[in-house]
């Protein structure tokens, strides 16, 4: 290493045995200004010319977690998502998986919201599991409305319930929406749309800060859509065509994320998803091969725009195009 000048062997010495106390013994800068008999601000400026030798190089290693590191970088690069995290799978595991990227899409919540914040939410298993994942360290201000009607009978399809939970957890307070998920005719979903507290509903989840959502799967009659719609043999018909990649905010999706000529569609109470275009911070939570195509055609209408995954399904979701089909 080549010095300045302006610099003796006794001030880089010095310089070396301030930085190694700090940076390798882990000594806080007035412990090695007590030590070594110096001004905490005399520390300040060894540290500083330290690093400005090159005696200072940091580096970090993700280890055992450099591969779901990679997949979250491809996961960005590949799709419009601005950021993503990836949680390991447990094999042969479902729940376990959901409980810990419940975990994760919880802690990413807590660090996303601000207090005055309105955060909207759908049901789902996955919501359930952020709830139940949430473990804050402070009192947050903020209000919890749900984005579409609800359907009680479950505990993850009564979105009240996940609100209402999600608001005591954060500490806030939530706003409850008196409407069913489903309404028996186009008609009557346009009539109960402006009834005064669902329109006030609707309303705040519109200007919502952050938007939390699950990814539904269509795919098996054990999907939890199954259990929000009032299904027709037409309507069951087709879902098993294959014409409908998922569904968000209970809406049935195309693969290229266009809502799918379905008169289920029209009959909902809930925001559609390009309503939610305009919230500034919208993550989709899924775990599980099947929700692989859903997530695809979420993506494709660009209505994520940060998503919680298991590492199993998210390598699937950015694999060549030979292996998607």
């Amino acid at each position: 290493m080549v010095f300045e000048n302006r610099e003796d062997l006794a001030t880089i010495r010095k310089i070396h045995t301030v930085v190694t106390l700090h940076f390798v013994e882990g000594m806080t800068q007035s412990e090695i200004a007590a030590r070594l008999n110096l001004s905490a601000s005399k520390v300040n400026r060894l540290i500083r010319r330290g690093r400005e030798l090159g005696m200072v190089k940091i580096s970090i290693d993700a280890g055992p977690f450099q591969r779901l590191v990679d997949l979250e970088g491809e996961l960005v690069r590949s799709t419009a998502l601005g950021t993503a995290v990836v949680t390991p799978t447990v094999e042969g595991n479902p729940d376990t998986n959901l409980q810990v990227v419940g975990r994760a899409a919880a802690n990413e919540l807590l660090e996303t919201i601000r207090d005055g914040d309105v955060i909207a939410i759908t049901g789902g298993k996955a919501l359930s599991a952020v709830v139940d994942g949430l473990d804050p360290d402070r009192v947050f201000d903020v209000t919890v409305v749900p984005l579409t009607g609800g359907v009680q009978g479950k505990y993850y399809t009564d979105v009240n319930h996940l609100a209402t939970q999600l608001a005591e957890r954060l500490g806030g307070r939530a706003v409850l929406m008196h409407a069913p998920l489903f309404a028996e005719s186009r008609e009557e979903r346009d009539t109960l749309m402006e009834v005064g507290s669902i329109k006030q509903a609707f309303d705040l989840a519109r200007r919502a800060n952050v938007a939390m959502v699950g990814i539904g799967s269509v795919e098996t009659e054990g999907s939890s859509y199954y259990d929000l719609a009032p299904l027709s043999e037409s309507d069951r018909a087709l879902l098993r065509s294959g014409e409908v990649g998922g569904e968000f905010l209970a809406h049935l999706i195309a693969d290229d994320g266009s809502l799918a000529d379905s008169p289920l569609n029209s009959r909902l109470l809930a925001l559609s998803p390009s309503e939610l275009a305009a919230c500034p911070t919208t993550i989709g939570v899924a775990v599980g091969p099947e929700k692989v195509r859903p997530i695809r055609a979420a993506l494709a209408g660009g209505y994520i725009r940060s998503l919680i995954v298991d590492e199993e399904t998210a390598a699937s979701v950015v694999a060549p195009d030979e292996e998607k089909k």
